[in-house]
């Protein structure tokens, strides 16, 4: 079992991740984000680690209150967050607004292989292997 804390204070659940690349890894903050199927990284960081478009396998569009938005899928060496580690793990890719203070959303497509309570009072998240 892991523990994970977050500030109970702030407005988003934000968690430290780490993101593996052909170029190296990178840490990066992820909000965390139950309505999102897939987990979701800026381009941005996937550039510094060594990916780019040409790793994506499948164009997307996610619409949001602004509009649709223009994304891709692939899959990147290893995602770490939580304590837990996920292989040849399939992204979604997206730009989010410059001014958000994160990285991604780490979405039910890392977390699907947890067992996880998030314990918002007490600010941290306990998650365990299925």
């Amino acid at each position: 079992m892991k523990i994970t804390r977050f500030d109970p204070n702030a407005s988003l659940i934000l968690v430290n991740a780490m993101i593996w690349g052909p170029r190296g890894h990178k840490g990066l903050t992820l909000a965390l984000d139950t309505a999102a199927t897939l987990t979701h990284i800026i381009p941005d960081v996937l550039d510094d680690i060594g990916y780019g478009p040409r790793d994506g396998d499948r164009v997307t569009s996610i619409t949001s209150a602004i509009g649709d938005e223009p994304g891709y899928t692939m899959k990147v060496a290893k995602l770490s967050a939580l304590g837990f580690s996920a292989t040849d793990f399939r992204i979604h890719v997206h730009d989010l607004p410059e001014s958000f203070a994160f990285q991604g959303l780490l979405g039910l497509s890392f977390l699907r292989q947890l067992n996880y309570e998030i314990r918002s009072a007490e600010g941290r998240i306990v998650a365990a292997r299925i």
